[in-house]
């Protein structure tokens, strides 16, 4: 479980492909604190610690994980947004995060406003997921407030902070993202959809 709140930008140092599976080995300052068999959220995809080396350390993720999230387009070079999962006891500053992307999207709009940056992102609604206005969202692992909620679009504010020290600095229209839905809401809307 994590809280989608980053604790550090890791640095892409090789992919690799073998049969369905990619091996991802990342570059980060948190590694000498990792462990093997410990899950850390890369954009919002958990993924299991399986080698450590120096500075970096490796992850493997299956076909169906490739398919259904951004991790396909990564490239060697790329920064990608990580959490450690949270600890019993510790504050939840985010929201209840699983690690586990339902669907991707794409950035339609990225605008600076007075030191903030809104952006604006679409996603097929044929899936079922939704957001609500002021309702959690999760964008490349990134806890965030939705605004201007639509059936397959919303928009989120980003603070300077938050823009400095994530990936969203790297944005742009027609980025892929990970997309992340509110547990709770998910639970809520199965509950009526049963009805």
């Amino acid at each position: 479980m994590f809280t989608g709140i980053i604790e550090t930008l890791g640095t892409i140092q090789e992919i690799k492909n073998e049969k369905g599976n990619v091996h991802i080995t990342v570059d980060s300052s948190i590694t000498t604190e990792l462990k093997i068999d410990q899950s850390v959220a890369h954009n919002g995809i958990c993924l299991t610690v399986v080698e450590l080396k120096d500075n970096s350390y490796s992850v493997t993720a299956i076909g169906e994980t490739v398919q259904k999230t951004n991790l396909g387009n990564w490239l060697v070079g790329d920064s990608v947004n990580l959490e450690r999962a949270m600890k019993l006891g510790d504050r939840l500053d985010g929201h209840m995060v699983q690690g586990h992307v339902d669907q991707t999207g794409t950035c339609i709009e990225a605008e600076e406003t007075n030191g903030s940056w809104y952006y604006t992102f679409e996603y097929d609604a044929a899936l079922n997921n939704l957001t609500i206005e002021k309702g959690s969202i999760t964008v490349n692992g990134v806890s965030l407030t939705v605004v201007n909620s639509k059936t397959n679009q919303f928009s989120v504010a980003i603070i300077p902070y938050t823009y400095e020290h994530t990936n969203f600095n790297s944005f742009k229209i027609g980025t892929k993202i990970n997309l992340e839905f509110d547990v709770i809401g998910k639970y809520v809307s199965r509950l009526y959809s049963k009805e």
